[in-house]
């Protein structure tokens, strides 16, 4: 096992810094954080004490027609106003905007789309205050609507009701994350950013109204009941508790979903061979109305076909609260390794991301559809055509994001690492940990080129002067730069944190207490930085400078060894040389002349007042070599120069 090396056995020389890369006067500096310390948000990582979030809940009625592929629909939004100021104004999000010929994104999407809609429709608003009904002033640019008030909303607790009927035609495969796509027994309708949401005001900025171009999304939390009515012939699967599957699923079904609930083996609740069977469905005429709840949430969505293979189990989560895994995905997509696995690997990914945090709602689903591979509470949308070890990674990676950011809230479209990279973090945790293993290592060519060791594989991102770092807005980062610093830098940062730094035992538990404390909040990263600073105690300025709040590299090498008055019994000088910006603790292996070995932990405060300190060692027997990160765990850009021979 390898020990640390207390501060106390450490003698630092103050030899004057060489022509190195590294200024620890510019490493170690105070750090100030990006989002002050206020009474909103405290110095601890926590929310202060006059800390407010507003509140959005949502009733939509909603008809699909499956023909005209077109969804109509009437919501109303009931927003309470929790903050401090008297609101003259709401900002409304018109996501499928997107995708008309004169919204934003077409001109700086990275690849230009061919096809286009007319996006929402709006066919009246209307505002309700007191119960009764007001004529709506509001102007509509991009993907977003400004409401202008015919009185402030009051402060505190003020509430009002917004109405709006809408309708828009859905776009076919090409839509991506919204879609229409055919399989061989019926159209397949991924139904997310299916309806006006209101926008986020918060202490940070008041209305964020960032334009929606590609970078995911911001929203309130609140309750929702959604209801769709479509054709007979339909089944459906969305966020939230279905609530009368007396009236859309057959007794046979209702049987087979009380069976599931108490399941760990996966339950058919229509299985192949019966998705075109007319009797798998309790009419055989008509529309059905199917019916959702979803409470604590940010959004909704859900995804409706003829096509469907219908499988769930159950959840075993570590506070007892009944929960479902469920899969729906055509025949096409059968296969014992294929989505017959797609309930056992959403099941156990959820299971063991609980540890972190307890999943919350009371299903989660899987869709084997376009293979957008994009994340909603409650439901994911994947690839019909994904098997194998690729289907439990994409199906672990979507569903984890139930963590971030669905329950912990944070900016996704300004903030990209805090959700892609957090949750691609516990990813690599979930292949490790299911299935005794089978599934790791997680590497594939999104995060990991290649298979090798990720610490090899970010160090072109960190010599590549072009690279954006990770507090770098999310709608900056081209498609050149999105996977190997949102999602790949920013989850090694924390593997090297948890490994490297802190230990599991520290980070864990302040991990832990972050996602307890934020959940359904909205946290910068500022409130993360400090939350883990305050809960491990430790520091960790140098860190978010170097690997957060810029791109440095790690060259950490030796210079020179030599012993003490020339007697190993007296101990060994070790001379040591940082050649990069970045320096990190370190392990240092002595490997002695009769074959054996000792492991010592070299702090990050071994570089503190110089770039080329020296190192007293303990004495013992004589020394063959010694080697810096011997087990190749930093990202350290030059190995040539961490070894030293006798």
């Amino acid at each position: 096992m390898s020990k640390w090396l207390s501060l106390a056995a450490l003698s630092l020389s103050s030899l004057p810094a060489l022509a190195t890369g590294f200024d620890p006067q510019a490493l170690f500096a105070p750090l100030s954080l990006p989002t002050p310390v206020n009474a909103y948000r405290s110095g601890s990582g926590q929310p202060g004490p006059l800390f407010w979030q507003n509140r959005a809940d949502y009733r939509i009625q909603a008809s699909l027609d499956t023909e005209a592929k077109v969804l109509s629909a009437e919501e109303t939004i009931s927003y309470t106003n929790n903050s401090p100021d008297a609101l003259d104004q709401l900002w409304v999000q018109l996501d499928q905007n997107i995708y008309r010929a004169d919204s934003r994104s077409a001109v700086t999407a990275a690849k230009a789309r061919d096809h286009h809609t007319n996006g929402f429709v709006l066919d009246a608003a209307w505002l309700e205050t007191g119960g009764k009904p007001q004529a709506l002033d509001y102007q509509v640019d991009d993907t977003r609507m400004r409401v202008q008030l015919p009185r402030s909303l009051a402060a505190r607790g003020g509430k009002l009701q917004l109405h709006i009927r809408y309708h828009y035609q859905i776009p076919g495969s090409w839509g991506g994350r919204t879609a229409v796509t055919p399989s061989q027994n019926g159209d397949i309708f991924e139904m997310a950013q299916w309806y006006p949401r209101l926008a986020v005001y918060d202490d940070l900025r008041g209305w964020d109204t960032q334009p929606f171009l590609g970078a995911e999304f911001y929203l309130e939390y609140g309750n929702f009941d959604y209801a769709i009515t479509l054709p007979w012939d339909y089944l459906v699967v969305g966020s939230g508790k279905l609530m009368n599957p007396q009236e859309v699923l057959t007794k046979t079904q209702q049987r087979r979903l009380a069976k599931a609930e108490g399941s760990d083996a996966t339950v058919y609740l229509r299985s192949p061979a019966e998705v075109t069977d007319p009797a798998s469905r309790p009419v055989q005429s008509g529309n059905l109305t199917w019916r959702f709840h979803m409470e604590h949430s940010r959004d909704v969505a859900f995804a409706a076909s003829k096509a469907f293979v219908l499988d769930a189990a159950r959840i075993n989560l570590p506070n007892k609260q009944p929960a479902l895994a469920m899969s729906a995905y055509p025949l096409e997509a059968v296969g014992q390794d294929k989505w017959d696995q797609s309930t056992q690997y959403l099941k156990g990914a959820i299971e063991h991301f609980s540890q972190w945090y307890p999943y919350p709602w009371p299903v989660a689903v899987n869709l084997g559809g376009h293979g957008a591979g994009m994340e909603y509470p409650g439901i994911v949308f994947d690839g019909m055509d994904d098997a194998g070890k690729k289907l439990f990674w994409i199906s672990a990676h979507e569903i984890g994001h139930s963590w971030f950011p669905m329950i912990v809230g944070s900016n996704e479209r300004r903030h990209a690492f805090m959700d892609e990279a957090f949750n691609t973090f516990i990813d690599i945790y979930a292949s490790d940990a299911v299935d005794g293993g089978r599934f790791a290592p997680k590497r594939d060519s999104e995060y990991a080129p290649g298979g090798g060791n990720p610490v090899d594989e970010i160090l072109p991102v960190l010599a590549d002067p072009q690279a954006p770092n990770l507090m770098a807005p999310a709608d900056s980062v081209s498609e050149k730069y999105r996977h190997s610093v949102s999602y790949f830098k920013g989850a090694l940062g924390l593997v090297l944190l948890r490994e490297q730094i802190l230990g599991p035992e520290r980070f864990d538990r302040a991990f832990k207490h972050y996602i307890q404390t934020w959940a359904y909040h909205h946290p910068t990263p500022s409130d993360f930085f400090r939350t883990m600073e305050d809960q491990a105690g430790e520091d960790l300025g140098w860190w978010w400078r170097g690997w957060y709040l810029n791109n440095w590299q790690l060259d950490m090498a030796i210079s020179g060894a030599s012993y003490v008055d020339g007697d190993p019994a007296k101990g060994l000088a070790l001379t040591l040389a940082s050649h990069q910006q970045l320096v990190m603790p370190v392990l240092v292996r002595i490997a002695y002349q009769d074959g054996s070995h000792k492991d010592l932990r070299l702090p990050v405060e071994t570089w503190r007042q110089s770039a080329t300190p020296t190192v007293q060692l303990p004495g013992g027997k004589a020394v063959a070599s010694l080697t810096l990160d011997p087990d190749h765990k930093l990202p350290d850009c030059d190995r040539h120069n961490d070894s030293f021979r006798f």
